[in-house]
């Protein structure tokens, strides 16, 4: 729980039977443990959701997260953070990056694939495990693969899955009065013009 290394591996899973699909996970960079995962059209902000959401339900709340460059994590902005940001001492976030903010779960960008290592190898063994398991399964939707998926990590962790270095775990609770819908799900800031009218996603929304 003091750091899980999270990605995305778009793959042809089914092997041509059904859809390409995204597999979206964590690893526990002390243990091996693969705390949840699923599969997903693409690599989205929904699948990130899901994944950190069963985490902190079934684990706890990890310290860090160790991820990539993607924009999915760090935001795209280049322009000049508004006066409200410049005040509060805040970059720009993205969604799941909020989500991080308010749960206090440090967010570190990795500068290389290389450096995500122990993730990366892990897909090179389910893109083989997995693969073969999906195919035994004939699985040939999203939903199927996601059925072997919740099989194969209880399997998979006990016989892979190691020791720490160190007793004890960094998963700390849930605060009381914390909804979790609250955290993951979109929020958005908008300004609520004269009119009591608020623009969003062209839409004219009447307060």
């Amino acid at each position: 729980g003091m750091m899980l290394q999270v990605h995305g591996s778009p793959h042809d899973w089914l092997e041509g039977r059904g859809p390409r699909l995204c597999l979206v996970g964590a690893i526990d960079d002390a243990t091996n443990h693969v705390p949840h995962a699923v599969f997903r059209r693409q690599e989205d902000i929904h699948g990130y959701f899901i994944v950190l959401r069963r985490i902190v339900e079934t684990k706890g709340i990890p310290l860090s997260l160790y991820h990539d460059k993607h924009t999915i994590f760090v935001s795209p902005r280049r322009d000049t953070p508004t006066v409200q940001e410049q005040l509060e001492g805040k970059v720009p976030l993205t969604q799941v990056g909020r989500a991080l903010e308010e749960l206090g779960i440090s967010s570190i960008p990795a500068d290389s694939p290389e450096a995500k290592g122990r993730i990366e190898r892990l897909w090179g063994t389910f893109q083989d495990r997995l693969v073969s398991e999906l195919r035994l399964a004939d699985a040939r939707t999203m939903t199927e693969a996601n059925e072997v998926l919740k099989r194969f990590l209880p399997r998979y962790n006990r016989r892979f899955a190691i020791p720490a270095a160190e007793e004890g775990s960094a998963y700390r609770p849930l605060s009381p009065g914390i909804s979790l819908s609250d955290v993951f799900c979109l929020k958005h800031a908008r300004t609520v013009g004269r009119d009591n009218i608020v623009r969003f996603n062209g839409r004219r929304i009447q307060i």
